[in-house]
């Protein structure tokens, strides 16, 4: 079975997964139905999200997925109605907009290495009037780049916005971008094509949620149920992979995920996910208050927050209900 990803007023096949067959009769018990709004393309960092999902529909759970061209694309979708749960991390569009939207599942830290085409710069200071280029407006990725600028006393000329890790990875190798930040499976793929051309730049100071689950309270509170799979096969996954990273490459072809994944990203998977567990990128229990207490103080000096920190509340801006719900059966770690 295939999954068919729909764009608004188009439609699109992109990166059709295989789920795990199960007969017509259950599939008509379907536990609820989500249509979830991806800011970003379908790709190895995608995979342990995708797992998940495929065992989510296998109790049930009628998902359905749109990749769009950015997070704010996608947060969009979900303000207007137009998608049930977003991926991202919308701190500034709660607090500027109002809108009733609250995050809910911690996925993942933010983890990503800025690189520089060492023919133009050698440091953050080189950076100083120059353009980089990040993966969109509101992104994890802008907000390191604008703290690393508040702390090397820098400001960029201009921020470009270029969705998708691997994208921002060949602009660098073609010369299109000379600064961007990257996540560690591009990185090493920059880094092996051009040896001797690309540096890291020094990162200091960065703890905060890269990306999180968030939707309407109204559907929150009417697809409790649903939701409450997708946490609980999300912390699952997420524990699973912790124990054991080798298991994504299993996971994968069980269900068929990311079929036209190139073969040099192919050889990056299971280190990716190697890294990702060493450095402890995937929380075990999906966040936490004290989780959300950081993101304060990270996106506050990245100026994607305003006021104080301290006095922000968290539960302006997150709900725990389905998580402590879905720890409840799957119990704490």
């Amino acid at each position: 079975m295939s999954i068919q990803i729909r764009g608004f007023g188009r439609t699109l096949m992109a990166g059709c997964f295989a789920l795990a067959s199960f007969g017509l009769a259950e599939a008509a018990l379907a536990a609820g139905k989500m249509h979830i709004a991806f800011g970003d393309i379908a790709t190895v960092e995608t995979l342990n999200f995708e797992i998940a999902i495929a065992r989510a529909k296998e109790r049930g759970v009628d998902v359905e997925v749109t990749y769009f061209k950015s997070e704010d694309v996608a947060s969009q979708a979900v303000v207007g109605g137009q998608a049930d749960i977003g991926v991202g991390t919308p701190y500034a569009l709660i607090q500027k907009v109002k809108a009733p939207i609250r995050m809910f599942y911690q996925m993942s830290n933010l983890r990503f290495y800025p690189i520089v085409n060492t023919e133009f710069y050698k440091d953050w200071k080189d950076l100083d009037g120059q353009e980089i280029a990040v993966h969109a407006r509101g992104s994890g990725t802008e907000a390191i780049m604008m703290l690393m600028a508040q702390k090397h006393g820098i400001k960029y000329s201009n921020v470009s916005y270029v969705p998708g890790s691997e994208v921002r990875a060949g602009a660098l190798l073609q010369g299109n971008v000379k600064a961007s930040i990257v996540d560690s499976t591009n990185r090493n793929l920059v880094m092996e094509k051009a040896p001797g051309k690309f540096a890291v730049l020094p990162m200091e100071g960065v703890n905060a949620t890269d990306e999180a689950l968030y939707a309407n309270t109204e559907y929150l509170a009417k697809e409790a149920d649903a939701v409450e799979i997708l946490v609980e096969e999300l912390l699952k996954t997420t524990r699973e992979i912790n124990a054991n990273p080798g298991v994504v490459a299993e996971l994968r072809k069980k269900y068929g995920l990311l079929a036209d994944l190139p073969a040099d990203l192919e050889g990056e998977m299971v280190p990716y996910y190697e890294e990702s567990v060493a450095a402890k990128v995937f929380p075990l229990n999906g966040g936490s208050e004290a989780a959300v207490k950081d993101d304060f103080g990270f996106y506050a000096l990245a100026g994607q927050l305003e006021g104080d920190p301290a006095a922000l509340k968290v539960e302006d801006f997150w709900t725990f209900d389905p998580l402590n719900k879905a720890v409840a059966v799957v119990g704490a770690n």
